[in-house]
């Protein structure tokens, strides 16, 4: 999705706690930039995944394979560190015109990625959510509120309040995302920020926490089945229409009934369904996308620290 204007042994949780003041902020805007820059190396090096880039093979794609993704990811890193400066100078700004603030660098990153990868897109909308959260991350240092999962989630919807609404003004044809939102009223990446990553929080989220202490990939592919089971991925249906959408849940479904990423066979059955989804040319990116998310939010702290007297 585009950066459209607004009207009106997993890692331990980033520590976030200091002492306030300018050092502070950007010493947390690198640290999270870097976290969402890992996030997004987690993801696509996790493997197998069904239709998707990864180690196994370049999924249900021609134009890109594993090193287009690793040469994009670092393009893009260095911006997320923007996004938060973004936030932090934009952070007394109203929620509802902020978004349009930063629409041009969303842009320059895209270009920045077209240029690493020869004109592929490869992390369009992991650019759209990791700004986001980067941008809200800002916003909320800047005012002195905790940049913990709720409060950032919550900046985020509260930022992106209106971009739902903008799929329902008329107009000429759009992003495929919009022709999806008219056809069959999907809201893909759009609703997922106006919701504060809902799916992620509700869903895949508890699932990685669960299995975390299983270890990285076991609450990695856990969170990612839940994903594909319950997230109506709009990348999935501009490829294969709603049939290959009711087939990629059902597939994700069958196997949690099977005991998902605890049964012994979980690789295998993953990879079957992944050269399945191939062969029928699907590519969930959007629940990729929401995988990197689910990383991300779970190396923040679930709540702010306490703080000693004086502190």
């Amino acid at each position: 999705m585009r950066f459209a204007p607004v009207e009106g042994a997993a890692a331990k949780p980033l520590a976030l706690a200091g002492p306030a003041g300018a050092a502070s902020e950007r010493s947390l805007g690198v640290r999270l930039a870097r976290l969402a820059h890992r996030s997004l190396l987690r993801e696509v090096l996790l493997t197998p995944k069904p239709g998707l880039v990864d180690r196994r093979n370049c999924g249900a794609h021609r134009d890109m394979d594993l090193s287009s993704f690793l040469a994009s990811a670092r393009a893009i890193a260095p911006w997320f560190r923007l996004f938060f400066e973004r936030g932090l100078e934009g952070c007394a700004m109203p929620a509802g015109l902020f978004l349009a603030g930063i629409r041009g660098d969303g842009m320059a990153c895209e270009r920045a990625m077209l240029r690493a990868t020869g004109g592929v897109n490869t992390h369009k909308g992991s650019i759209f959510a990791f700004g986001l959260l980067c941008a809200a991350a800002g916003r909320l240092a800047g005012r002195g509120a905790p940049v913990t999962r709720e409060p950032l989630c919550g900046e985020v919807a509260a930022v992106c309040a209106g971009v739902v609404e903008e799929l329902r003004r008329p107009g000429e044809a759009g992003t495929a995302g919009e022709h999806l939102f008219r056809r069959h009223g999907l809201t893909g990446a759009r609703g997922e920020a106006a919701s504060g990553f809902a799916t992620v929080r509700s869903h895949a989220l508890p699932v990685f926490e669960r299995l975390r202490p299983a270890g990285p990939r076991l609450a990695l592919h856990g969170a990612l089945l839940e994903l594909l089971a319950v997230n109506p991925d709009t990348n999935v249906v501009s490829r294969g229409g709603l049939a290959g959408l009711d087939f990629l849940q059902g597939e994700a479904m069958r196997l949690r009934r099977a005991g998902g990423v605890t049964a012994p066979d979980y690789l295998r059955r993953l990879a079957a369904l992944d050269d399945e989804a191939i062969r029928r040319n699907l590519s969930p990116g959007g629940s990729a996308d929401l995988l990197a998310v689910t990383w991300f939010l779970a190396h923040l702290p679930a709540t702010a620290p306490c703080r000693k007297p004086g502190l």
